[in-house]
């Protein structure tokens, strides 16, 4: 039976406090220096780590303060209160703004909005700036929000969601950008100032206290929102701080090559997101460090802003791997000054990671883990080889071992354990997995057990010496023949093909299968500069022989391989299997009614 726990020392336990006091009131924090904070790669501004407190107490004051003086007199978690955001990462575009719009409006009042709810107790609700009206929709229902704040742009699209919600007009203001007659977050934190209006002290909170809600499909379903606690919060810091602390018993790095001897690191994954919440955010004040903020995410850009802003430290998601290693820019770019780079949010073949690998200058490994949000981030990281008695290693392919303080049991599906080595669903428990979903007992139910468990909805194995390996998303295993079938065995197969006459696949069942509901499984690929050449009808018959050769025949593409411009994913890199199945599915059914 396999029940794992993690080498690492446990962290403390959460105290009751807000978690602004672990983000910011830590000793350590003492004798920081007034270091650059953040920097709007598409503008140039910077902010300072002493600039961005300043502004993150008075806008707390701005939520906190009673309407009298000039705030919002908004209530925290204990009055039903939810604040939604939805906002690109960007508050300025240089091209829409006047000069003098640009020097108030900056890329970091998102995240000053996000830590002012923290200080002030109040829970926030991240919405996706590219939702639809149906997706639009389902959060503002889902979450309750009571007070929305929103981009001018986005306002137009807004409106209409809200109203039919039940979301009053007067309720929502702006979060960059200009409307008239609409008050912006940067107008509220001027007028706090100007008139000198007292600041809120932070507010209290205990350990399971609401902090946030994020969006997340869990194992099945609609998007459900995930409840993040303050304890939450605070376990998962400590947790980095003892990872931490164990890596420079064995290593002292040597002093960082930038202009402030701090790391520098390239921001663009979105904040609604709880990878780019984390990273960019809550673990950007682990230790000093400056982030270069991208709007969205564009290759050439992104390129030119590591040359030019020395970016040490690359946090990618496996798509944008995906774009950087067959990208014709991305070896004529200067990448001297990265010095780590780490790759989360989905699964990232070893392919992959050692081509990324080679792309930098000193032959930076990728670093990788396992997280969801209903863990708050993380479960599993790799090591710092040497660490932890020796037992630390870089292991190719695995994710990792378990974080400080939690524990795992990998589970068939009848509920027993397996043996190392065999593959099943993950199961975590520790201070860090959510306190369930927000306003739906069902699903809590079925994904968090009273026993403290989380019913992850992947797919692990682990060794005998507690190293973790992927084998896949427990929802889109297929079973053929009554045997398992991983997708993800499929596409690092089609992925590994000698010619390399692909750059990117993914693998779903479709119909075909020999009961109505079995399915098989079918390739979509994009073709890769080689594959181009070969041709596409010539790619198919290479690619069938070659997994028929490789994998056992009920493995086979049974639902054939498709050429496709480009794989479907989200903008945290996660692959839209769900878009090509139905695509496929509404095209057969037109095939079999033109025969009929």
């Amino acid at each position: 039976m396999v029940y794992t726990k993690s080498f690492y020392k446990d962290p403390p336990a959460a105290p009751d406090t807000n978690f602004y006091n672990i983000l910011f009131n830590r000793e350590d924090q003492k004798s920081w220096p007034d270091y650059t904070l953040h920097i709007d790669a598409r503008t140039g501004r910077r902010r300072t780590y002493r600039q961005y407190l300043e502004r993150v107490r008075d806008g707390a004051t701005v939520l906190r303060a009673g309407v009298s003086d000039g705030g919002l007199g908004l209530a925290g978690e204990e009055h039903g209160e939810i604040v939604g955001i939805m906002s690109e990462n960007s508050m300025v575009r240089a091209l829409l703004l006047s000069t003098q719009q640009c020097s108030r409006l900056s890329i970091q009042d998102y995240i000053v909005l996000i830590t002012s709810l923290i200080t002030a107790a109040i829970p926030f609700a991240p919405i996706p700036s590219y939702s639809k009206p149906f997706e639009l929709r389902h959060a503002l229902k889902l979450s309750k929000v009571t007070q929305l704040f929103v981009h001018a742009r986005f306002l137009p699209s807004v409106l209409p969601i809200a109203k039919e919600v039940g979301l009053s007009t007067q309720r929502i203001y702006i979060l960059g950008g200009r409307i008239n007659g609409r008050q912006s977050f940067a107008d509220m934190i001027d007028n706090v100032r100007h008139n000198n209006i007292p600041r809120i002290p932070v507010q209290p909170a205990k350990k399971d206290t609401l902090a946030y809600l994020v969006f997340s499909s869990g194992t099945t379903g609609l998007p459900k929102a995930v409840m993040i606690s303050h304890g939450n919060l605070i376990t998962s810091m400590l947790q980095s701080i003892v990872v931490g602390i164990e890596m420079k018993s064995v290593y002292t790095p040597p002093p960082i090559p930038t202009p402030e001897g701090i790391p520098i690191s390239l921001a663009f994954l979105p904040f609604h997101h709880s990878y780019g919440l984390h990273a960019f955010i809550f673990k950007g004040f682990l230790a000093p460090t400056t982030f270069v903020f991208m709007d969205q995410w564009n290759i050439d850009r992104a390129l030119e802003a590591v040359s030019k802003y020395r970016i040490t430290n690359l946090l990618l998601v496996p798509s944008v791997v995906h774009q950087l290693v067959n990208h014709p820019g991305t070896k004529k770019a200067d990448l001297s000054s990265v010095i780590h780079v780490m790759s989360g949010a989905a699964y990232l073949p070893p392919e992959l990671s050692s081509k990324m690998t080679s792309l930098t200058k000193r032959n930076i490994p990728v670093t990788e883990g396992f997280g969801m949000s209903e863990c708050t981030i993380s479960a599993m990281l790799k090591p710092f080889p040497g660490t932890l008695g020796g037992r630390g290693k870089l292991v190719e392919g695995s994710s990792g071992i378990l974080l400080p303080g939690l524990e795992a049991r990998i589970v068939r599906e009848d509920g027993s354990e397996t043996e190392y080595n065999e593959a099943g669903e993950l199961w975590l428990r520790g201070a860090n997995v959510a306190m369930g979903y927000w306003d739906n007992a069902q699903a809590t139910a079925e994904t968090f057990l009273t026993d403290g468990w989380l019913r992850t909805g992947d797919h692990f194995r682990v060794t005998e010496d507690g190293y973790f390996f992927f084998a896949d998303r427990a929802k889109d295993t297929l079973k053929v023949s009554g045997s398992q079938v991983s997708p993800v065995e499929i596409e690092n197969v089609l992925l590994a093909h000698p010619d390399k006459l692909i750059m990117d696949v993914s693998v779903a069942g479709v119909s075909g299968g020999r009961t109505s509901d079995e399915k098989v499984p079918r390739a979509w690929v994009v073709l890769s500069p080689a594959g181009k050449k070969v041709g596409a009808a010539n790619v198919v018959k290479a690619l069938v022989a070659w997994h028929e050769e490789n994998l056992s025949k009920f493995k086979w593409l049974r639902g054939g391989i498709e050429i496709v411009p480009e794989i479907p994913k989200s903008p945290t890199g996660k692959v839209l299997r769900r878009v090509l199945q139905d695509k496929y599915e509404r095209h057969l059914r037109k095939r079999l009614k033109a025969k009929l």
